[in-house]
């Protein structure tokens, strides 16, 4: 074996009585992959030699073999050490909980500071806003001091001005559209050859609309 096995396969045994908990070779060879350098072959070769020098434990389950501490070699533990033990493993947990909340919080008030305007932003907004809200005081202004308001009787007269206007527009449209029909009764071509013919525009050919009253 050289010198590099036997380095692994004493940080191996190393590692088991660290950590003194079951393992498969897989699991060994992915968590010391970096540290001791060697293949799963030669993983897997190692752990076999310290179980049949009884340095380790094995256990086969089905296809799969699981290896662990000698136990013997670690002292007994009473009843009492073992309820203070899983006491204090309650209470890590509990530690473990409230520091991973508190984390998630901070991570959340960290998201929305870095989501938030900075001071420099803030300012340069507000002289934004500030220099908005003098252009519509300065049109505000003109408006107030403008001598062309339209009174409220000239604007009710442009309103009647214009609904009389509608009005002929659709009364006449209106006189037309029956002549035409009464036209086209007789005449041997299409309305659209007629009105061609006749010169008549339409307010479709202008896309105009007529709006309402």
């Amino acid at each position: 074996m050289s010198k590099k096995d036997s380095a692994g396969v004493a940080q191996i045994l190393a590692y088991l009585n660290e950590k003194n908990r079951p393992y498969s070779a897989q699991d060994v060879f992915t968590n010391l992959q970096k540290q001791c350098g060697l293949g799963k072959t030669a993983v897997v070769k190692a752990m076999e030699q310290l179980a049949q020098q009884g340095q380790i434990q094995e256990k086969v389950y089905g296809k799969q073999k699981i290896y662990f501490a000698d136990q013997s070699q670690f002292a007994d533990v009473s009843d009492a050490e073992l309820k203070e033990m899983d006491a204090r493993v309650a209470q890590l947990s509990a530690e473990v909980q409230t520091i991973s909340q508190s984390c998630r919080q901070l991570d959340t008030e960290l998201k929305e500071l870095n989501s938030s305007l900075t001071t420099a932003e803030m300012e340069a907004q507000i002289q934004e806003l500030q220099a908005e809200c003098s252009g519509y005081r300065e049109r505000l202004d003109k408006i107030k001091t403008a001598t062309n308001h339209v009174t409220p009787e000239e604007k009710q007269k442009v309103y009647k001005e214009r609904e009389t206007y509608v009005k002929e527009w659709r009364k006449r449209k209106r006189m037309v559209t029956d002549m035409v029909g009464a036209i086209l009764e007789g005449y041997p071509k299409s309305k659209k050859q007629f009105l061609e013919e006749a010169g008549i525009e339409t307010d479709e050919d202008h896309k105009v609309t007529m709006p309402n009253i």
